[in-house]
């Protein structure tokens, strides 16, 4: 995938849950254990969003991309991100979701990790 395709993934998911309410707190966080796509605020809840595309499920869905190392990369990431941002994981509400895009069909998974 190219990174026009990505960004344009990323753009849609983010533009798709600010429509369903949730509010952006950041894109493309980057630390040494890896990057976050999107960060979202949904009530008090803090969300981390994997963004997955694939053009056509020929070789698989999109959301069969998010394996159980992706998943550690995304948790290691997301606390760093917790860290910089002077948030306790113990007494903030957070959760791991996933948009996965096939085609043109998004499809949201929520609290997967």
């Amino acid at each position: 995938m190219s990174l026009v395709q990505g960004n344009a993934a990323e753009q849609q998911a983010c533009q798709f849950l600010l429509e369903q309410g949730l509010t952006l707190r950041c894109q493309n966080y980057r630390t040494r254990r890896g990057e976050l796509d999107i960060v979202m605020q949904d009530g008090d809840t803090i969300v981390c969003v994997e963004v997955k595309y694939r053009k056509s499920t020929k070789f698989g869905n999109a959301a069969e991309f998010v394996t159980a190392q992706k998943l550690q990369r995304i948790q290691a990431a997301f606390e760093f991100y917790l860290l910089d941002n002077s948030l306790n994981s113990t007494s903030t509400s957070l959760r791991i979701d996933v948009i996965a895009i096939d085609g043109n069909r998004l499809q949201w998974l929520k609290n997967i990790g």
